[in-house]
């Protein structure tokens, strides 16, 4: 008894916080721990959550979030720590931040289910990569909708149009070169001249620098800027509320954010949540367990069937196109899943272009080492 009070103590004082739970009870069968960001973050933290607290209500189970108290792997185990002291049988761990947190956990906790969403388990210094069978590991295909964000963009009249990244690590790199590939691919079919601007912020946050870049752009008659990762978008906005032009959200549909999102480069987040939860509930974990799972068009996970689970929003309140069609969309969906359109996925090499699309890299696509 005494060791478990010491253990909750220094949980308490090192660890992280649950902030929010659906019932006054102590035990909490799922958990989702929060990377840097919040659950408000109207974006990636805040997506998975909505699917688990969904999930959970609609089938009477307890749950609860746990935000690290820093940006390290030892506050993320800490904060998993807590959500299994707490009774924890399946852990949602949303973010790349996570692969080396997840390595430990996987192995400490084998009785525990972990789903890591954008990322592999691997050890800190990358040299061994595990998924263990009581995680699954799940990475989306983000080339795919950033090329679609890119497309559309360009066959809806926009002409001179930017990416303003976040960090450059893969994800966000995929969604840059996909992105720059579709304005390539729409301005050859209409025979257009296209442009664009490359930049990384250095940080999933608004910054002074990006801020000042987005206003810049902007001002010199940008379109349109794809805004990746994290609180990044929010330099974007800043850029463009006071000129007549637009920006692209991504991970999740961003349009309530603002009324200039043109649309938003998705993936399913949402989705793999509930899916993995889907899993778990109907005991075959067996099916998912141990394994990696890359999705994009018509992917399979477990035994849920085939879903889209890259793309862009295709309601009615996110569309805000006015020459792009949805046939429009669905006939190029369709040339991607049947192979005709070929999408590189490469981190390592920019994307390349015909004389259609002139693109100024103000960062380098894959910093040096």
């Amino acid at each position: 008894m005494k060791k478990n009070r010491l253990i909750g103590l220094s949980l308490a004082v090192l660890g992280s916080v649950s902030l929010l739970a659906s019932c006054g009870n102590d035990t909490k069968e799922y958990a989702l721990i929060t990377d840097v960001g919040d659950i408000d973050d109207e974006s990636f933290n805040q997506t998975s959550w909505e699917a688990l607290e969904d999930f959970a209500k609609a089938n009477n189970k307890t749950y609860a979030y746990y935000k690290p108290t820093k940006d390290s792997t030892e506050a993320r185990l800490l904060s998993i720590d807590q959500a299994v002291q707490r009774g924890a049988k399946v852990v949602v761990c949303p973010g790349y931040l996570f692969e080396d947190a997840v390595y430990t956990a996987q192995e400490k906790y084998p009785e525990v289910k972990f789903v890591l969403i954008d990322g592999q388990p691997h050890t800190a210094d990358y040299s061994t990569y595990k998924t263990a069978k009581n995680t699954v590991s799940i990475i989306f295909k983000e080339e795919i909708a950033g090329f679609l964000a890119g497309y559309a963009a360009v066959q809806d009249g926009n002409r001179d149009l930017g990416f303003c990244g976040g960090m450059a690590v893969p994800a966000v790199q995929r969604f840059g070169s996909g992105y720059v590939q579709g304005i390539n691919y729409a301005a050859k079919e209409l025979d257009v001249q296209t442009t664009v601007k490359y930049y990384y912020a250095g940080a999933f946050d608004a910054t002074a620098e990006a801020t000042a870049r987005m206003k810049s752009w902007y001002t010199e008659g940008m379109d349109t800027v794809f805004a990746s990762g994290g609180k990044v978008y929010l330099s974007v906005v800043e850029g463009v509320k006071d000129v007549d032009a637009t920006w692209i959200g991504v991970d999740v549909d961003q349009s309530s954010v603002d009324k200039k999102v043109l649309t938003s480069a998705i993936k399913g987040l949402r989705e793999s949540v509930t899916s993995a939860l889907e899993v778990y509930m109907s005991d075959s974990w067996d099916d998912i367990g141990g394994e990696n799972f890359t999705l994009g068009l018509d992917s399979e996970f477990g035994k849920v069937g085939k879903k889209d689970y890259v793309g862009i929003p295709t309601n009615e309140e996110a569309w805000r196109f006015k020459n792009f069609k949805k046939a429009d969309y669905d006939d190029v969906v369709a040339k991607i899943k049947s192979g005709d359109i070929k999408i590189s996925n490469s981190t390592t090499a920019a994307p390349t272009v015909d004389s259609h699309t002139t693109v100024t890299y103000e960062s380098d696509f894959a910093p040096k080492e």
